[in-house]
């Protein structure tokens, strides 16, 4: 219980508790702009109604990601001094452009958003919305782009403990970023295509406006045809590059000891009980395919996979922890895969008529019971990109015992305690205030913005 432990320990949470909202932020916002784009091209109100049905929710967390993002962005200053006062003239200014560009643009057009209805024209709202969408995932962009540099650091020479010199292009673009924002974009659309799934299932099941989330849950499984299976396939592409630039972070998540032999296959296990004074497994349940670790990491049957023994003792972080995570994360992932099939073949045989919802109600429950699946896949693959990289906080540069700030015990107790509460007491008012919406339900009672007004008196 050291003040390290401690911190690591607080930013783990803070970290954590902040994900959810911009899981659900930025994947509601792009939908919100599916949604007023089908409702102008096609006048059909039921899109306009879901666009303000979702949207209150989205404001939801949209007010809670801020309070607790800007937490994690004070934490690098008054827990993580040691980072700070070695990089912070970098890694101050990736969280800046953070808040200057995408904070900003986020919100002056959220306002716009949310009172434009009826004072603005129909072009001026799509943009003002298709640009809160885009704020948010710039956002994740130099969120992103900050720890992948963390992971990959480059760009950034340091001498003395300090920042000497920065090539921005190379830092901004460093070997992680892309594949990196592009794996977490995608999980927050995911994310919250099965939110929304999972809620308008809980209708069906409850027998409420049926024919309104029948609607989007539909719209939801379209987009899931293309999310899951990119998702896999980025998930593969980060797995690769981690092995390139992460061997040790590769071996732990396979709790893999001994460099296989040049063209000997590496076996994959899928489970595993690691035993760090022996160096070796106690128990391992391996997957039936000859290579398959090979495979995975390198793309050939007969790839070598480094070993944990290759790398010095103090240089090896945790293992039982990224390796179950990683593995949960897969497993998580391709159950959203075959869920999104079962859906389509449903659809398919015509169970997803109106007339038909309230006859497969173990289909519903599944996809109620489906609804935090992505908040779940994506807080065990941060803990396995987070935890892997141990024991650095700037990979193979700095180690994270290095970064700390000068605290007492009694002091990181203190703030980490406070910020369990708080976080705990916003997330039942989540709770609660969301409940509220679902029991209201959607609003088929108010008028529709009046476009043709607000054209003449433009014009």
């Amino acid at each position: 219980m050291d003040p390290l432990f401690l911190s690591r320990v607080q930013f783990a949470v803070t970290t954590a508790f902040h994900m959810l909202w911009p899981l659900l932020s930025i994947g509601l916002s792009f939908m919100m702009v599916i949604l007023e784009i089908a409702w102008l091209k096609t006048k059909n109100e039921v899109y306009y109604r879901h666009e303000r049905f979702w949207s209150k929710i989205f404001i939801l967390t949209f007010g809670i990601g801020v309070a607790s993002g800007l937490v994690l962005e004070f934490e690098f200053g008054t827990n993580w001094a040691g980072f700070s006062s070695a990089v912070g003239g970098f890694f101050g200014n990736i969280l800046g452009f953070e808040g200057s560009m995408a904070f900003a643009l986020e919100s002056a057009f959220l306002a716009i958003f949310i009172f434009g209805w009826n004072r603005v024209s129909p072009r001026v709202h799509l943009v003002s919305t298709i640009l809160v969408a885009f704020g948010a995932s710039l956002s994740a962009w130099w969120i992103m782009d900050a720890n992948s540099w963390m992971q990959t650091p480059t760009g950034v020479k340091i001498v003395n403990g300090s920042v000497s010199s920065i090539n921005y292009l190379q830092a901004i673009l460093n070997p992680f970023a892309t594949i990196s924002f592009w794996h977490m974009w995608v999980a927050c659309i995911e994310t919250t295509i099965f939110f929304v799934a999972g809620i308008s299932a809980y209708y069906m099941l409850k027998k409420q406006n049926t024919e309104f989330f029948l609607k989007i849950f539909k719209i939801s499984v379209i987009i899931a045809i293309f999310a899951t299976p990119v998702q896999v396939y980025l998930g593969d592409l980060s797995g690769k590059l981690v092995g390139q630039y992460q061997p040790a972070t590769l071996a732990a998540m396979e709790s893999h000891w001994n460099t296989n032999p040049v063209g000997t296959g590496a076996t994959w296990h899928l489970i595993a009980i690691p035993n760090r004074k022996a160096e070796t497994n106690l128990f391992v349940i391996n997957a039936p395919i000859p290579g398959l670790m090979s495979f995975l990491d390198t793309g050939s049957f007969t790839g070598q996979v480094k070993g944990l023994k290759d790398f010095p003792a103090q240089d090896r972080g945790p293992i039982i922890l990224p390796f179950y995570s990683f593995r949960l994360m897969v497993l998580i992932g391709f159950i959203m895969v075959f869920m999104m099939l079962w859906a389509l073949w449903y659809w398919f045989k015509g169970n997803l008529k109106y007339e038909n919802t309230s006859r497969h109600k173990w289909f519903w429950r599944i996809w109620y019971w489906g609804l935090p699946f992505g908040f779940i896949a994506t807080e065990l693959g941060w803990i396995t990109r987070e935890v892997g990289r141990q024991p650095w906080i700037i990979y193979g540069i700095m180690k994270t015992s290095e970064g700390i700030s000068n605290l007492t015990t009694g002091q990181v107790m203190t703030t980490l305690v406070a910020f369990i509460s708080t976080y705990v007491a916003l997330f039942v008012l989540f709770v609660v205030f969301t409940r509220k919406i679902l029991k209201a339900g959607p609003d088929f009672k108010s008028a529709l913005p009046d476009w043709t007004k607000e054209a003449k008196k433009n014009a």
